[in-house]
């Protein structure tokens, strides 16, 4: 079915479907490493792209493809590659676009590991990188180099939330000739589509929102134009960075009920973020869906809805949290986010302590932030669940 110019349910259900010839009625999986040419004449002409078709699975795979069509129909993008991890997208977006001598501008606070290996790694290849308020569009003008060539950021940053006026940046990354790219695992196509809003490429960890389930890790990456496209999708290859077959049947599965999922979790979200921001015990509060949020505006306007992602510091600080963290008994103490569950974690402790104590405390991961991925459960058992945890600090 040719799903362009259909509603964004029929596309999560819809969008890269393909004839299969027994007629299965869900995406099969293809489990095969290599797939069998007709002849000699044949495999020549796919090695050397003169017919459509398949080769080998880390080039290309009937239910991976599946799952990148769908995904590109989402952002609205004329590819999307996906990766076994969503650090294999993160590394494979560096890798395509930067080489030595090369300047990297980056959200200050962004997911830990995307920002380590850029520190670790890439910086010993010879790329430099500046961390920014990328909230703030006149640190951004005075971080560019003449040698930067990438602009990447996080909106929702995680785990600040801060946003970023993904409109005007872009507009200041093309008057410089930088690509720019969007980590869009916050808030998932549904919420939020940076392509649309003049981002070349938009970054998911299909982990999150996407899959939605806790079941399988993967990444992704979307572009706008083929010619950046066609060199992620090269480099991705090169790296051996690819999603199996399986990973991709589940995602393809996860995907289907996307805005089901974020809806009541949004839902969810606002009534926990309100009950947090007038509880005695809690310091204060960062949701994009509160008026508090000193981006509260900017989330109206390029966001269909908040998300589900809360930070919020606990009286007493990292004590109290911790207090917090070991008396919840609904939210389970884990990292990751975006699934069914709701999950409760101590981003300096965990997901950001590959980040130096200053860097962290310059990003605003203060010690005391907690991070609260609501779920979609009963919102009252939820805020339950906070409240008896709570009254033990």
């Amino acid at each position: 079915m040719n799903t362009k110019n259909k509603g964004f349910d029929t596309k999560l259900i819809h969008s890269g479907d393909f004839h299969d010839p027994f007629g299965a009625a869900v995406t099969p999986i293809y489990q095969t490493s290599t797939f069998a040419f007709r002849d000699a004449d044949h495999g020549a002409a796919l090695f050397a792209g003169k017919e459509k078709g398949y080769i080998y699975t880390r080039i290309g795979n009937p239910t991976i493809d599946a799952l990148e069509n769908k995904l590109a129909d989402l952002e609205n993008g004329v590819g999307a590659v996906v990766f076994a991890s969503g650090m294999g997208a993160v590394s494979t977006l560096y890798a395509a676009t930067l080489k030595a001598g090369d300047h990297m501008v980056a959200s200050e606070a962004m997911y830990g590991p995307s920002r380590s290996i850029m520190e670790t790694f890439f910086k010993d290849f010879g790329v430099e990188a500046t961390f920014v308020d990328t909230g703030d569009l006149s640190a951004i003008e005075k971080a560019i180099r003449p040698n930067t060539r990438l602009l990447y950021v996080e909106s929702p940053t995680n785990p600040t939330m801060v946003l970023t006026d993904i409109e005007k940046v872009s507009q200041i990354a093309h008057q410089n000739n930088i690509l720019l790219a969007v980590d869009n695992t916050f808030s998932s196509p549904y919420l939020q589509n940076p392509l649309d809003l003049g981002a070349d490429i938009v970054l998911h960890s299909l982990t999150k929102f996407i899959n939605g389930h806790a079941d399988i890790v993967g990444g992704a990456l979307i572009a706008k134009d083929p010619v950046v496209y066609a060199r992620l999708r090269k480099t991705m290859s090169y790296f051996g960075a690819n999603m199996d077959p399986h990973q991709a049947y589940m995602v393809i599965r996860g995907v289907k009920t996307l805005s089901l999922r974020v809806e009541r979790a949004v839902e969810n979200a606002i009534k926990v973020a309100r009950y947090l921001e007038n509880h005695p015990k809690i310091a204060w509060v960062k949701y994009p869906g509160l008026p508090s949020h000193p981006q509260y505006e900017l989330a109206q306007k390029q966001m269909k809805m908040p998300g589900s992602m809360i930070s919020f510091g606990v009286k007493g600080g990292f004590d109290a949290g911790k207090t917090l963290m070991n008396n919840v008994k609904l939210a389970l103490l884990a990292v990751s986010l975006g699934g069914v569950e709701t999950l409760i974690q101590h981003p300096a402790s965990m997901t950001h302590a590959s980040m130096s104590k200053e860097a962290r405390e310059t990003a605003g991961i203060t010690d005391e932030l907690v991070r609260f991925s609501v779920g979609i459960e009963n919102v009252e058992d939820i805020i339950a669940d906070l409240e008896q945890a709570l009254v033990k600090i």
